[in-house]
């Protein structure tokens, strides 16, 4: 049994859909890099965490997130800005940089030319994945339609809706984290990619994520 294979029949344990999304994005990811092995990688606002759940896992992983993370044996974790990562990151030699959920937290278009510039001068191939903006149910807050609504709304929301990851009574924090999220379109993927396959993920018949491969 192949190791693809073996991946798939190891999706069928796992009876969430987040977990079924993220065994058929690493099969996508793993069938588009059959190299990744030998690579060495950048990422991009990841966690150490992502690269343990991986099937194969890379030669080595340089990860940049604003938090301080732990080291592994196989990533070293920096602490920076993706947008501007420190010289002694961009100055290495990478095979593919990955990036997950990050674009759509960046504050906005300007930020996100930068990091697609980051992206574009680290290494020849990339993976940038980001949540579908026109998905019915928004990610983040787990509520339907809700990066439609006025600003203000979207607050009262995340100070009254429980579910999803962004739920508090703080009012200030809730205007926080409502500007910190800003989806976006297959059309503004492909203009900071325009060099790019835009894979588009699909749950239900629908585009749920979508992601810029070269």
């Amino acid at each position: 049994m192949d190791k693809l294979t073996s991946l798939a029949v190891d999706a069928t344990s796992h009876t969430s859909f987040s977990a079924r999304a993220r065994h058929r994005r690493w099969i996508k990811f793993v069938e588009t890099f059959p190299a990744i092995a030998d690579m060495e990688v950048l990422d991009l606002g990841g966690t150490p965490d992502y690269w343990e759940s991986a099937p194969l896992k890379p030669k080595h992983v340089t990860l940049v997130n604003l938090r301080s993370l732990p080291n592994t044996d196989s990533v070293n974790a920096v602490c920076g800005d993706a947008c501007a990562p420190p010289d002694n990151v961009i100055g290495r030699n990478y095979d593919l940089v990955v990036s997950n959920s990050l674009i759509e937290h960046v504050g906005g278009h300007a930020q996100r030319v930068r990091l697609a510039d980051v992206i574009h001068g680290a290494a020849r191939h990339h993976w940038v994945q980001t949540p579908y903006r026109y998905f019915p149910i928004e990610p983040h807050w787990l509520f339907p339609g809700l990066q439609f609504l006025p600003f203000s709304a979207r607050v009262g929301i995340t100070t009254r809706w429980k579910s999803g990851h962004r739920f508090t009574r703080n009012r200030q924090q809730a205007i926080d984290s409502v500007h910190e999220v800003d989806l976006i379109g297959i059309t503004q993927m492909a203009d900071y990619f325009p060099d790019s396959a835009i894979w588009r993920e699909k749950f239900g018949g629908l585009v749920k994520s979508i992601v810029a491969i070269r």
